[in-house]
């Protein structure tokens, strides 16, 4: 979140925001399942958490009489997700693919073979993102499968390629944007990440690079909602609006080097911007991409346990 539309947010209505971070969609649920949903006002969830989360009775109805600049945001990503619509405003989207130092891996990096399958030099050198759905998922597009199989053959065969590559992994923790990052100072060379955050690190560093694997990814929407149990509903409300100000969504878009769901925050953007093949994928690149989609109980258990085996 830039920091300057924060501070713009608080001077022009007395509002304090305060924020709590989490590395993962995992890491989010864990952050809200300790409260039950309580001590917080607005969360950032991922398109295929709203329905649960909604279930729970955790999230508060938004519409355009609550949050008139809805009336800015693409009507199909208010739609992607099963509840989205009633329970999220869509903040930005993307993808996730493979980020890695050019100038310290010796050839150019295309499939998710690369990263689940490293050659001996880069043993102990990448990283994976410490979350059940994305860590799978890229484990099962590698292999040919859709991100949402809930084939149980399928399944161990992603497993055993995990299971397979973990002594190679350095971390499971998401990686720092910031000049202390892991991939600046050559810790790891190759990870799991979302599309802007390259941008963010090619701020340091210009050998850093990004690919969407030829196998596909996730495309994925996060949303903002708000929590039914917080006492300030109106402002948190008033909060997301704000962000939806054409003027301000464009700025933060730019901030965060993701696209934007604000179609009238996205013809105020540069030229070079919604032209950047990184944050705005063509539809050739997203071709074998997938969205999460609603899985049974048992396979979110069966994907936990896999979770746990390998990451803890």
């Amino acid at each position: 979140m830039d920091p300057e539309i924060i501070a713009e947010f608080e001077q022009r209505t007395g509002i304090t925001v305060k924020q709590s971070y989490f590395d993962s969609d995992t890491a989010r649920d864990e952050l809200l399942l300790k409260t039950e949903g309580k001590g917080f006002d607005v969360a950032l969830i991922n398109g295929a958490s709203i329905r649960i989360l909604a279930k729970r009775g955790w999230l508060e109805r938004l519409d355009e009489s609550s949050v008139p600049n809805l009336k800015h945001i693409d009507p199909r990503r208010r739609i992607e997700f099963e509840k989205a619509e009633d329970f999220g405003v869509p903040y930005f989207w993307g993808t996730i693919g493979i980020v890695y130092r050019r100038d310290l891996v010796p050839f150019a990096v295309s499939s998710w073979m690369d990263l689940l399958q490293p050659i001996e030099e880069l043993h102990g050198k990448i990283s994976m993102i410490g979350d059940s759905a994305d860590m799978i998922g890229a484990a099962l597009k590698a292999l040919g499968y859709s991100l949402n199989s809930t084939n149980e053959d399928e399944m161990k065969d992603a497993e055993a390629l995990l299971e397979a590559q973990a002594p190679a992994v350095n971390t499971y923790r998401y990686l720092s944007l910031n000049e202390d990052s892991a991939l600046l100072n050559g810790q790891v060379v190759m990870s799991m990440m979302y599309n802007g955050d390259t941008r963010m690190l090619q701020e340091y560093n210009d050998n850093i690079a990004f690919v969407l694997p030829k196998e596909g990814g996730n495309i994925w929407t996060d949303y903002l909602s708000v929590l039914s149990a917080s006492p300030r509903k109106a402002e948190a409300k008033r909060f997301i609006n704000f962000l939806n100000e054409p003027e301000i969504a464009a700025r933060l878009a730019q901030y965060v080097y993701y696209a934007t769901p604000n179609l009238a925050a996205e013809a105020l953007l540069p030229a070079d911007f919604r032209n950047d093949p990184v944050i705005y994928p063509s539809g050739e690149a997203l071709e074998n991409s997938e969205a999460y989609r609603r899985l049974p109980p048992r396979a979110h258990k069966n994907r936990a346990a896999i979770f746990s085996r390998i990451v803890y």
